[in-house]
């Protein structure tokens, strides 16, 4: 059957070649028209396969090179081209090769007064110039002259034709070549009149679809630096400004609105951003290390704006996926091991961070077991801990009634309420511990609030108007604060210690695990590049996390597009514009004279702060400049702050400019977040998520040519808008929740000092000194033997090993806040905790790149390096802390202990919900399409068990988010290089994202410190889960957590069940769902599909309509109907098809 039809269809192509008669030529082309006009495009292809392209274009020469056309033969044979040439990506280099091109250029110039026969030519030439090489050669043959002869200024005659015109102009201008020579001759000066003409006309909106091409016209030219050049010095930006400003939130008017953004975001002019230097302010001599400064920036004339002389070349080929390319296929170096390049020499050193290994426990005796039980309870320490399991049901609504406000602290009635006891976190500890480091006159540095610092390198400037003229706080307190002697930097130590204790007793706080005094002492010993001697706020008083979720910020339609329009009206009505520097770390003498009544303040001088401009340009908008990681030119998209001298109820705009990511969950949801001292004195201390008008967006602030990568390109803006809960407050603006340093090495210390040392193993060693000279804290957290018999110590040490890192980009402060549910979960008195630490021995480093933290970096070291880039050959020099925990991994390995599971926390910024990256040389191979040879590639598929665990028990998990694919430009991080050299198989990144959830119980909502703590203490019960399925686990164990688990099944009932519920399917989820808008990053590719082919097939099935009903139009060619939008001429040629034109 499939033969007769292949049979068939060759016979009717080789008739329709070769056959001289009308009639039989009719037939053929009716015959095929309704062939290819019902079913799917397959019927085409198949067409195309068997030369049916060839067969028509030689019809369509022979036809038209008689010396009478017949055009009853040549305008159904030119709409059946018109079909398939759509879908053959060869068909423009076979009409070359054909002379099709010159045939149908010669009939479209012979019929410019006939409409009908005109039409069906531009159609062809549309099609054939859908390759930019083919539309290049069109060109040079004239086209664009002749389409100008048609393209006329506003008129409602012949708009069929107009509209056919312009949009085969727009596709021939995406070749550089015919631009070039619409520059050369003056085409784009006309086109902004033809522009005008038809915009001040058109009142009623009936010809959009022409007035879009025309701007497709105007886009194409100004790709090219001289199209630019003379649409600048056309006042192009002016006109387009003006011409859309009155329409903008007009939807019906977006296929206009959406070619006006682009170009004026395109011809904005390219500058540098305002700052003295691209690398960073503060810099770092490394030792031993040749340069010590940031790497060398090239001149601004290095900046080319786009490749004007590049010859044409097309891209309708099929494209290859980046990921796949990226995919390592060399099956060596995916299963072979590295020679160790440690010595057993070097390897001993490690041994002394392993002591739990040789230690004798010589305090303790051995006892039965009764004696050891009367002992720890008599032992119980004075610490409670509750369980972070939750015990809700997980359910929509219950997430959606705590999320009270999205806005938070901005509608300022928020109900507080006791958060429900859902997380895996301890809720409560005492608030009566002393430390000998927090009694009066050894308390360090300074506390942040309302005064006016400067950097500690410069002369420090008492604050005049330091106090709050509230009164929820007692005139005591703001006496203490009128006297500069709490807040100010500029007073010594040693006089501040008695009113920093008054102040904390008079305002009590109750937040876990934390306590000022601890933070106050801890924080002395942080060293910084900049020496920073002031404490934000913040991080000395505490986060208790809100006692309400808070759903993702719905995106406004016309955002982006709003705000596009404020900045290019920025450019054309300068004047309007302030430009004022209040902040600058360039300019530090801003700090004494900026008048606190004009402006808001600013300041980053503190720990993980990072601010280094800030620029008010307009009476409430301000922009904003990130500093550069340390000894870097790049790497600007963390940023923490304090702003201050704010009125309440008035909406203040704030620009990051000089973000680096292309697309960031902010424009899908996300929120940055603040934390209010005046409402944290009110007993809300609460970092919550703010801000409306969000949205994110390429800008005209070049990148500096010397990065890798951002050759052309420039960065991008994060604009957002907060209406402050009160007058004259201090808030602190973030990307994330912030973490700092200071604040583990308080948080450690309060754990270390907490815990029950007759049960609870832990030990905090340092691993190693930073660059910048901080000690990298080693915590080993596991059960204490029961005694010290060998029987017991024998027990305790064959504990299998788990090792959980975090923190090596320091950007990503919630994966800080994972791991401190972590800490926290394993080290409580839940059942659950206990029988991990009996069944495991911890190694965690919470924070593997303490400098940058410290420092506000957002990805790098001192040494501005990705950390997470030096896995294969670290240096003791240069990469301290991952040449030790490499160090530490090859020598658990040596000894036989290989970790169970390898574990790096990290934050993503461009995807939702929490998952893993793992590393499987199958998937690899499978997914770049490699032959996979079982016999010989054979693989233990446990890599998947702890993430299908997770996702079962852990509201934030998805393991449609996750991936085991190992890819080259990964080879060196710590997942892949665990996995490979250490030879765990088990070695995973944990992404939690910066955003939200879009799938789960907390679908919709953004994550908060108490969801990133839960998904911590969750990992760990993920590790549980994963020790009673595999091989090893004991009856003893089996028995102890079934017992466990059975007794939490009001707990795990709904988790473990999750995935059966549907909140968790093997579905693949969007990453990031659609905005309303379209959100186009790349406005400078030409190979964008702005062409319809549906739309195309109706016109035509429209006109083979009119044929045989009457054509609308007079004896004289004239289209008398008004085409707009298809939706528009649809309605109007139904009611109108048989009615005859005047």
């Amino acid at each position: 059957m499939a033969e007769q039809e292949t049979s068939g269809l060759q016979v009717l192509l080789s008739t329709l070649q070769s056959s001289s008669d009308k009639e039989s030529i009719l037939n053929i082309l009716q015959v095929l028209t309704e062939l290819l006009s019902v079913g799917t495009d397959r019927r085409i292809h198949y067409m195309i396969s068997k030369g049916g392209s060839e067969a028509l274009l030689q019809t369509l020469v022979d036809s038209a090179r008689t010396s009478s056309p017949d055009y009853n033969i040549l305008l159904p044979l030119l709409r059946l081209l018109v079909k398939v040439g759509q879908r053959d990506k060869k068909f423009g280099q076979k009409a070359l090769e054909l002379e099709a091109l010159d045939v149908t250029l010669i009939l479209a110039r012979k019929n410019l007064s006939h409409n009908q026969n005109l039409i069906h030519c531009l159609w062809a030439l549309q099609v054939f110039a859908s390759r930019v090489t083919i539309a290049a050669m069109l060109g040079i043959n004239g086209a664009m002259e002749l389409l100008f002869k048609v393209i006329t200024p506003y008129s409602r005659k012949r708009t069929r034709i107009i509209r056919a015109a312009t949009e085969v102009l727009a596709v021939l201008l995406k070749s550089k070549s015919n631009s070039r020579r619409a520059v050369n001759r003056g085409y784009l000066n006309g086109l902004l009149r033809l522009h005008q003409d038809w915009q001040n006309h058109d009142t009623s909106n009936d010809f959009i679809q022409i007035r879009r091409s025309l701007l497709l016209c105007i886009k194409h030219i100004t790709n090219i630096q001289s199209g630019k050049e003379v649409f600048l010095g056309a006042q192009g930006m002016e006109i387009l400004f003006t011409t859309t400003q009155n329409y903008l939130g007009n939807q019906s008017m977006d296929a206009i609105i959406s070619v006006v953004i682009q170009i004026l975001r395109k011809c904005y002019p390219k500058c540098s951003l305002p700052l003295a230097t691209a690398s960073s302010y503060y810099s770092f001599s490394v030792p031993g290390s040749m340069n010590s400064g940031p790497p060398c920036t090239g001149s601004e004339d290095d900046f080319e704006e786009d490749g004007e002389e590049e010859e044409d070349t097309d891209s309708d080929s099929e494209e290859t996926k980046e990921e796949d390319d990226d995919l390592e296929t060399d099956l060596k170096k995916l299963t072979s091991k590295p020679v160790l390049s440690w010595t057993e020499e070097e390897l001993k050193q490690y041994e002394a961070m392993c002591c739990e290994l040789s230690h004798n426990f010589q305090e303790l005796e051995s006892k039965s077991g009764d004696e050891l039980s009367s002992e720890e309870d008599l032992g119980t320490h004075k610490c409670t801990y509750f369980c972070h399991i939750s015990t809700q049901t997980f359910s929509k609504r219950h997430f959606q009634e705590r999320d009270q406000s999205t806005q938070g602290l901005e509608t300022g009635d928020t109900n507080f309420q006791n958060p429900p006891p859902k997380q895996m976190k301890i809720m409560k500890s005492t608030g009566d511990i002393t430390y000998e480091e927090g009694a009066p006159g050894k308390i360090g540095p300074y506390l942040s609030s309302n005064d006016q610092e400067e950097d500690s390198s410069r002369k420090e400037v008492p604050d005049t108007q330091a106090s709050f003229k509230e009164s929820p706080w007692g005139a005591e307190v703001c006496s203490c604060l009128n006297k500069n002697t709490f807040l100010s930097s500029s007073v010594r130590i040693d006089e501040i210690s008695e009113p920093v204790s008054k102040f904390l007793e008079r305002h009590p706080m109750n937040i876990p695990f934390h306590n000022p005094y601890t933070y106050i002492a801890k924080a002395e010993g942080t060293k910084s590049v900049p020496g920073f001697k002031v404490l934000a706020f913040p991080d000395v008083w505490g986060h208790h996390s809100p006692p309400f979720s808070q759903s993702m910020l719905e995106r406004k339609c016309g955002i982006q597009r709003a705000k596009i329009f404020e900045d290019v009206q920025r450019f054309i009505q300068p004047d309007k514009v302030m430009g004022r520097v209040v902040f600058s770390l360039d300019e530090p003498w801003l700090l004494q004279s900026t008048d606190a009544t004009e402006c808001l303040k600013f300041f980053s001088g503190f720990e993980s702060g990072n601010l280094r401009k800030a620029i008010q340009v307009r009476e409430f908008e301000y922009d904003l400049l990130i500093n550069a990681d340390v000894n870097c030119i790049q790497h600007q998209q963390w940023f923490y702050f304090k702003v201050s001298s704010m009125k309440a109820a008035i909406p203040y705009r704030f620009n990051v400019i000089n973000c680096e990511k292309v697309n960031s969950q902010f424009n899908y949801g996300m929120q940055p977040t603040m934390y209010s001292v005046k409402e944290a004195l009110q007993g809300r201390p609460h970092w919550v998520r703010v801000g409306y008008d969000i949205c994110y967006y390429k800008n005209h602030y070049r990148q500096n040519s010397a990065v890798a990568g951002a050759y052309g390109k420039c960065h991008y803006t994060l604009t957002f808008s907060v209406t402050f809960p009160h007058n004259e407050d201090v808030c602190y603006l973030a990307y994330h929740y912030p973490y700092t340093y200071t604040a583990l090495m308080a948080h450690l210390d309060f754990l270390e000092k907490s815990v029950n040392h007759k049960k609870v193993y832990f030990q905090h060693q340092v691993l190693c000194q930073t660059l910048g000279g901080n000690p990298c804290p080693l915590v080993t957290i596991t059960a204490m033997p029961e005694s010290n018999s060998s029987d017991h110590l024998q027990q305790f040490r064959q504990r299998p090993y788990q090792v959980i890192v975090a923190r090596v980009h320091p950007g990503e402060s919630n994966a800080s806040w994972v791991m401190k549910g972590t800490l926290e979960f394993l080290v409580s008195s839940d059942p659950i905790a206990g029988l991990l630490r009996e069944s495991f021995i911890f190694k965690i480093i919470p924070m593997l790149n303490p400098d940058g933290v410290i420092n506000g970096n957002h990805r790098c070291s001192l040494r501005g390096e990705d950390l997470n880039r030096q896995w294969l050959s670290p240096s003791a020099q240069h990469q301290p802390t991952i040449y030790h925990t490499k160090g530490l991994l090859h020598y658990l390995n040596n000894i036989g202990r290989t970790p169970v599971v390898f574990c790096d926390f990290h934050g993503h910024s461009q995807k939702k919900n929490v998952f893993f990256y793992g590393c499987s040389i199958k998937e690899t191979l499978w997914q770049a399409g490699c032959m996979v040879d079982t016999s010989i590639v054979t693989e233990d598929v446990g890599y998947r068990t702890l993430p299908k665990i997770l996702d079962k028990v852990a509201p934030a998990f998805a393991i449609s988010s996750c991936s085991f694919l190992v890819e080259k430009s990964r080879a060196s991080t710590a997942r892949v290089v665990v996995w490979r050299e250490i030879g765990v198989l088990r070695s995973y990144t944990m992404e939690s994202s910066y955003c939200g959830c879009n799938q789960g119980p907390y679908k919709g909502l953004q994550l908060g410190t108490h969801e990133l703590e839960e998904m911590g203490a969750t990992f760990c019960l993920g590790l549980l889960l994963l020790q009673l399925k595999s091989l090893t686990c004991s009856s003893q164990f089996m028995a102890q957590a079934s017992a466990l688990l059975d007794a939490r099944e009001d707990i795990m009932g709904h988790q473990l069940r999750r995935s059966s519920s549907g909140s968790s399917t093997d579905v693949e989820l969007d990453d990031e769902p659609p905005c309303m808008e379209e959100i186009d990053y790349s406005t400078d590719c030409s190979s964008d599909q702005e062409t319809d082919i549906h739309e195309l097939d109706r016109q035509i099935q429209e006109m083979a309509l009119t044929e045989t009903v009457g054509d609308g139009e007079d004896k004289n060619g004239v289209d008398n109907r008004s085409l707009s939008s298809p939706e528009v001429y649809v309605s109007k040629h139904c009611t109108r098809k048989y009615r005859t034109s005047p």
